[in-house]
């Protein structure tokens, strides 16, 4: 297993991404790989041009900008060949990383221009599932501004498909929030609470805190980003109160601008004030970082050895699976029984 460097008194030998999207983390290396495999010339064969086309720039604006940035990463994901080997490669890497265990999240219903279904698309990412040995599983996305027949479709075969580990086993909600608003998909919810399917919504990134109140009264457990609860100290009691985890990504939430300094990143507030908080990379290929870069940014905030084990205390409560894999990621990341 690798280790990751730290200068903390508590040493990580490994580590968790629950929030973590397949089409952002496609590095150079994997495009190139997905590009052969499946007979795609790429715009260039540059390596510096095409890492500047597959990265976003330090002069990302905000969450919108930084959107556009899927264009390429999605076109090498339209075949099942391509979707399966995307799911083996990242996972590869990320085992590389010393990780052993991580959330992959992908929206099937951007995988069908080339002719998938959405049900393609998850056959697909299941069998790439079964190509690694880092344990992976899936997390489904519904779409902001996507028809919502579509989103209905994604939760349909996430209840299909629903596992407790060793595939799909919760939906989420992804995209352009500051466009459409969190309230607006209280249905689509409604049905995945009903089948039972564990939840996650991106909320509080591009939005405020009402977001993220309008996801935990939807039923989610877990809020992706969460940075802005900040903003209300009423929704911030509510999380606390709630139990609810929040999917923390400093780099992502720095370049998209929801945070725009890391001396004023919400995370160590959170911590102290009883919020239960995880770290993840978000989009590890598009934003040039990995989960090693994350915690030494939060080292330079003053994360302490105690914090950083609280966090992947955290991360092993807050995962989507069995209390059994639970126990062995504790047993393997803390030492206990």
């Amino acid at each position: 297993m690798v280790r990751l460097e730290s200068k903390l008194l508590f040493k990580r030998a490994a580590s968790i991404d629950l929030h973590l999207h397949l089409d952002g983390a496609i590095t150079s290396d994997i495009a190139r790989k997905l590009a052969v495999l499946q007979h795609i010339d790429l715009p260039t064969e540059n390596e510096e041009e095409l890492k500047e086309l597959l990265t976003v720039s330090e002069e990302c604006r905000d969450l919108n900008e930084f959107l556009e940035c899927f264009s390429l990463p999605l076109k090498l994901l339209q075949t099942t060949a391509g979707i399966r080997e995307a799911v083996r490669l990242v996972s590869e890497r990320l085992s590389k990383q010393g990780l052993v265990y991580a959330e992959i999240r992908f929206a099937p219903q951007l995988h069908t221009e080339r002719g998938l279904t959405q049900e393609d698309a998850v056959h697909a990412a299941l069998e790439g599932l079964k190509e690694t040995d880092l344990h992976v599983n899936l997390i489904l996305c519904c779409m902001r501004g996507g028809e919502e027949h579509k989103n209905m479709e994604t939760v349909n075969l996430a209840e299909k498909y629903l596992v407790t580990d060793g595939g799909v086993v919760a939906v989420d909600l992804a995209g352009a929030e500051g466009l459409f608003p969190t309230k607006d998909y209280e249905r689509l919810f409604l049905k995945a609470r009903e089948a039972k399917i564990p939840f996650t919504i991106h909320a509080g990134e591009a939005a405020g805190a009402e977001s993220v109140r309008d996801a935990i009264a939807f039923g989610a457990s877990r809020i992706g980003h969460g940075v802005r609860i900040i903003e209300s100290e009423e929704v911030m009691n509510l999380v606390k109160e709630k139990g609810i985890y929040l999917e923390m990504c400093p780099t992502s939430n720095l370049q998209t601008h929801a945070v725009e300094s890391l001396s004023d990143y919400p995370l160590l507030t959170y911590m102290e004030e009883g919020i239960r908080v995880t770290v993840n990379t978000d989009d590890p290929g598009i934003e040039g970082t990995n989960l090693t870069r994350e915690f030494s940014l939060l080292e330079e905030k003053g994360l302490t050895g105690t914090q950083e084990k609280k966090l992947l205390e955290n991360a092993i409560e807050a995962a989507f699976t069995s209390e059994e894999v639970k126990k062995e990621l504790r047993k393997e990341l803390l030492a206990t029984d």
